[in-house]
């Protein structure tokens, strides 16, 4: 890593910028997803659960099926991370190494520049720009940023021969990070851009690299980026600020510095999260020291929360025609605005792997997915509270009525973290959230998991999940 240097009193805050709506489809237009299939093998069809005209990231060609199956393997990807956090926490390093690791997979691998970088490399000065020019500096970065990442997203939607991963230097909630709320908003309603769309659906994972002033702070630098300023202070401080910006994303890992003896570690942390994010074996390749821990809530001070984003979650399972394979459909909403998810789960016996892709939908896919649930298990419904706390990102959520079957009448309350603290330790002095009163740690017991929750005692299936218990922390 590089030597530390010492560096001068905090500068103003630099610019940032943000972006709109996914623009659609990412089969080209002309093109429509039947006939991609088509030119992969004339003698397969669109397996039907993923709808002839269906919004998609992955093209899928499986053999026509009236249930979920292994043969309906994903054969094509576009993957889109944003890689955010603060001054000096090695996104540029990170980018090159990450898309080194997946092109040496074979995939095709976009890294985005970022903007600001470019801007202000031209000579613009932040300092010297009065409030008015400010703001219009950040809108047309915010305008500049989205046609760039648009670019590359048009880019990656060509491909038709393998998966193509989109690396993007800062994404398009940042820029919230460095303005006031009033110009975000008014930067909002003059690009005619929606915050949900920014934070939830345009990116598939958002990876925060926590900035070396927090951890590593000797090798806090600015010797790798002419345009940034900030001393160690001012550095925690945006570090604070564009995690907090990400809150509520449905896939947002935190790469901190802890337990890293040097840059590759942390660097591996980050390889790490994207290979299960995608769903690559990537065996020991890498280390992985966080675990998901889970807790049971017997109560929480709602007066006293402080900054949270809510959600209003629906699970529900498919049926699979093999125990192998394991499916299940979420809706989450915010504001009448919703996303729809589809995560496929594969066990291998042999070895006890799994592996677990993701991919978003489109409402008008939801009749067709519900029309294939698994009648042995109900809907889960809860909401969903995303906040941080300190260095740590927490979800907890909240069932709701209708409560599953398994739980008994009760309303439920969990609180889910990733940590390097084991399990059954207990986390540092300060790190738990005092709002909270904790029954007991819960991490690895299958009852808790919606899985489990979902079972109607009084009906069985021959295909019930074999993987479940590598997933009992759901």
């Amino acid at each position: 890593m590089p030597p530390a240097r010492t560096v001068g009193p905090a500068q103003p805050v630099q610019p940032m910028v943000a972006r709109s709506p996914p623009t659609g489809s990412m089969i080209p237009t002309g093109q429509s997803r039947t006939a991609v299939a088509a030119s992969s093998s004339s003698s397969r069809r669109v397996s039907p659960i993923y709808p002839k005209d269906h919004h998609i990231r992955k093209t899928r060609i499986s053999p026509v099926k009236t249930a979920c199956s292994r043969s309906m393997s994903l054969e094509r990807k576009v993957y889109k991370i944003v890689l955010t956090g603060g001054p000096c926490g090695g996104k540029t390093t990170a980018q090159v190494r990450l898309a080194t690791f997946f092109e040496n997979l074979g995939w095709k691998v976009f890294t985005v520049p970022e903007t600001a970088t470019i801007l202000l490399g031209g000579r613009v000065k932040f300092s010297e720009l009065d409030a008015e020019q400010s703001y219009i500096f950040q809108r047309d970065l915010l305008a500049t940023m989205h046609q760039i990442e648009n670019t590359f997203f048009n880019q990656a939607s060509a491909i038709k021969d393998r998966n193509v991963l989109i690396i993007c230097d800062r994404g398009c909630m940042d820029p919230s990070a460095y303005s006031s709320q009033e110009d975000w908003q008014r930067m909002l309603r003059d690009l005619k851009f929606e915050e949900f769309d920014l934070r939830c659906s345009r990116y598939d994972q958002i990876a925060h690299l926590v900035t070396a002033a927090d951890g590593a702070e000797k090798y806090y630098t600015l010797a790798n980026n002419a345009t940034r300023s900030e001393g160690i202070n001012h550095a925690l401080e945006l570090d604070k600020r564009t995690r907090s910006v990400w809150i509520g994303h449905p896939y947002m890992d935190i790469i901190d510095n802890k337990n890293t003896s040097n840059f590759d570690d942390k660097v591996n942390k980050l390889i790490q999260v994207v290979c299960d994010r995608t769903g690559i074996r990537s065996g020991d390749r890498l280390a992985k020291d966080s675990k998901k821990r889970k807790w049971l809530i017997s109560s929480v001070d709602w007066n006293n929360f402080g900054k949270f984003e809510e959600f209003e979650i629906e699970h529900f399972y498919l049926l699979s025609d093999e125990s192998n394979i394991q499916h299940r459909f979420r809706r989450r909403t915010q504001n009448n605005r919703s996303t729809y998810t589809l995560t496929s789960r594969e066990y291998f016996k042999e070895s006890g792997d799994s592996i677990e892709t993701r991919m978003n939908v489109l409402s008008r896919d939801y009749n067709t997915y519900a029309n294939m649930r698994d009648k042995s298990r109900a809907s889960i419904f809860k909401k969903r509270r995303c906040f941080m706390f300190g260095n740590m990102y927490f979800n907890m959520d909240i069932y709701k009525d209708p409560l599953p079957p398994q739980a008994n009448g009760n309303h439920l309350i969990f609180l889910e973290t990733y940590t390097t603290v084991p399990k059954g330790t207990p986390l540092p002095d300060g790190a738990m959230p005092p709002f909270l009163t904790i029954e007991k740690e819960i991490t690895g017991e299958s009852q808790y998991s919606m899985y489990s929750l979902s079972k109607y005692s009084k009906t069985a299936n021959k295909n019930d999940f074999a993987g479940a218990d590598k997933y009992k922390d759901d």
